[in-house]
């Protein structure tokens, strides 16, 4: 069976994260990759304290088994919501969008362990200089709010600059990415675009068909312009949002207004035209909806027969 000392660390059967997609990772979801034996985590999101309380009680009324939250820090609500974490006693919390610096020791004395993602090697060595309690390698690859580097080169050099458990994100779909992410030193992964057609995943069914449909050059990145790169399923939106992005006099409050509220049209509504569907370049890879415990299962066994086979290649 594959198991790292992650597993040992947060008490799950296999080191494999579900990514805090935000509008997506919600207590079902959470509940559902957790009791798979994995680590269901929930976005928080643009959460305030008592939203985040609500969804945590949902996800502990579904399972008993570990699980975490996920803080964006740009959000204006983190300050009430890292305190939540601490009274509703969270196993663990990942962050991005932003520096958890000012968190860190806060939630390690609370008992929280902390996985920062992270898509620089500077990043990493500065959260496990604070005692950060592993770290998640997030390549540009992957869906959503990205940065530069991309998981085959990122992932073993944060390995090489960090002593605590590095879990790689970004174009993990299948066994091959997995067994390829223990090769580089990761000890496991985080998977969101796999997860976003889970029977368990409450995002809109445009959606899922979307994904399922979706081919290796069917993503773009925005948002570079205003600091805020992002990835998603080319469509109309990202069209518009590039023009508007690399037209002139445009400032960047504009840039960012037009985007409001485009990520939860796509997942509520299905908004095709107006909506944002973040999906990372593995969406290619994917292509039916299976239940939470059949993409973390699958995952697993599918590694473990490529790393064996790759062994007795070696022999």
């Amino acid at each position: 069976m594959i198991k790292s000392r992650i597993c040992d660390i947060l008490g799950i059967k296999y080191p494999v994260f579900q990514g805090g997609m935000a509008w997506v990772a919600d207590a079902d979801l959470a509940a559902a990759v957790s009791n798979a034996g994995g680590l269901g985590i929930i976005a928080g999101m643009n959460m305030n304290g008592e939203q985040l309380r609500a969804e945590i009680k949902k996800v502990r009324a579904k399972t008993d088994k570990p699980f975490g939250v996920n803080v964006m820090l740009m959000s204006p609500y983190t300050p009430e919501v890292a305190e939540v974490i601490i009274e509703e006693n969270v196993p663990v919390v990942t962050t991005g969008a932003g520096n958890p610096l000012a968190y860190i020791k806060k939630w390690l004395d609370a008992g929280v362990k902390v996985i920062p993602v992270v898509a620089s090697v500077a990043l990493a060595k500065m959260v496990a200089k604070r005692g950060a309690t592993a770290v998640v390698a997030e390549g540009g690859e992957s869906g959503g709010h990205i940065g530069e580097a991309h998981t085959l080169p990122l992932v073993p050099q944060v390995v090489d600059a960090v002593d605590i458990p590095v879990i790689a994100a970004g174009g993990i779909a299948d066994g091959r990415g997995m067994a390829a992410a223990l090769m580089l030193g990761a000890e496991g992964v985080q998977m969101g675009t796999a997860f976003l057609v889970a029977k368990e995943c409450n995002v809109h069914q445009t959606y899922k068909d979307r994904v399922i449909k979706a081919g290796d050059a069917d993503t773009v990145v925005n948002g570079r312009k205003v600091g805020h790169p992002a990835r998603a399923l080319k469509n109309p939106f990202t069209r518009s949002f590039s023009d508007l992005e690399n037209g002139a006099n445009v400032t960047d409050e504009e840039i960012m207004a037009y985007g409001t509220g485009a990520l939860r049209r796509a997942v509520q509504d299905g908004d095709w035209e107006t909506g944002s569907f973040l999906c990372g370049q593995i969406a290619g890879l994917i292509k039916e909806e299976r239940s939470c415990q059949e993409i973390v299962e699958r995952i697993v066994a599918e590694t473990e027969t490529i790393l064996k086979s790759a062994a007795a290649r070696c022999e």
